[in-house]
């Protein structure tokens, strides 16, 4: 323990394969939570952050961070915060830089270790509550563990972690989604990110190389020219090693569920660390056979999605 070694999620059985299950409810699922209360707080360096509120007046909040080139109006993002919301939670989903309605004002984007940012949430919302839960989809669970490694037990209102579909080596995830039968996916992340690139640099003339656009091919070539250059890095290797969450799980004094689908075609096989799961006494492992990435669709679509599910088990269970 903690490698949960049993997981009871089963998919629909029209969706076959991790692809599937992986674009199905990117592309179809439908979600809606009642309108946010927004809010834009600043950062020590001249930037902002956008955060949604959902509150009902409760002593406890779930703080929920998206992934890749997602924001806080995805349809995985409202599932949970219905899921949570429905359990007697207040509900807190935050924006990373230049993923609001409005780009951000610095050089620098967002990146899958930039914990500073998920710090000044945290800490904003902090004082107004007993008990914070984090929880992160892919990139954004990257971030939520390295943060949650990061500040061990500093926090006392820190109460549990959930992680899912997290690439928690960075490096192989990278290489892996770069596949050829991946090509979909990193496309389409590309075509994005391109974009920010080049808006970016009309609003800071010269301080970003957006020439070398034309060389990039794939998500560790961006990586490499941008990403990791502009947040301090020497490359994408560097960036890579420096924020895989991997290296911060037994660092973490919380209770942390980690659910990662064994079909996820995102996901290396880092991300499955059995025999280190084995060691770690507060970082639980749940490995489905099935699931895809951000997928878990249910059998029954009257049910909650199994990712949900099993977040609000864990973080609402006694351990």
């Amino acid at each position: 323990m903690p490698l949960l070694e049993q997981s009871t999620y089963n998919r629909p059985k029209w969706l076959f394969n991790g692809h599937l299950e992986t674009i199905y409810p990117s592309l179809f699922r439908k979600a809606t939570a009642p309108p946010p209360i927004k809010e834009r707080i600043d950062t020590s360096d001249g930037d902002f952050l956008d955060l949604d509120w959902y509150r009902q007046n409760k002593s406890k909040l779930v703080i929920i961070s998206h992934g890749l080139e997602g924001n806080s109006t995805r349809a995985y993002m409202i599932g949970m915060v219905n899921t949570f919301l429905g359990k007697g939670y207040d509900v807190l989903t935050w924006n990373f830089r230049s993923c609001s309605e409005e780009m951000n004002k610095q050089v620098i984007f967002y990146h899958s270790g930039a914990t500073y940012d998920l710090d000044l949430v945290v800490q904003h919302a902090i004082k107004n509550y007993e008990e914070i839960n984090l929880i992160g989809f892919s990139l954004g669970g990257n971030l939520t563990l390295k943060y949650l490694g990061e500040k061990g037990n500093t926090i006392p209102k820190l109460h549990k972690g959930v992680a899912i579909s997290v690439p928690l080596h960075l490096g192989s995830s990278s290489r892996k989604i770069s596949e050829m039968e991946n090509t979909l996916y990193s496309k389409r992340f590309l075509r994005s990110l391109k974009k920010k690139v080049i808006d970016k640099s009309l609003a800071h003339p010269g301080q970003i190389p957006v020439e070398t656009l034309r060389n990039i091919k794939t998500l560790a070539d961006f990586d490499d020219f941008f990403t990791g250059p502009l947040h301090g890095f020497a490359d994408a290797e560097e960036y890579y090693e420096v924020n895989s969450s991997l290296y911060f799980l037994d660092q973490i004094q919380v209770p942390t569920l980690v659910l990662n689908a064994l079909n996820d075609p995102f996901l290396s096989e880092k991300c499955f660390p059995t025999s280190l799961a084995k060691s770690l006494d507060q970082v639980y492992f749940e490995f489905p056979k099935h699931g895809g990435h951000v997928g878990f669709s249910p059998e029954n679509s009257s049910k909650p999605y199994y990712s949900e599910q099993r977040a609000v088990e864990f973080i609402s269970a006694v351990i």
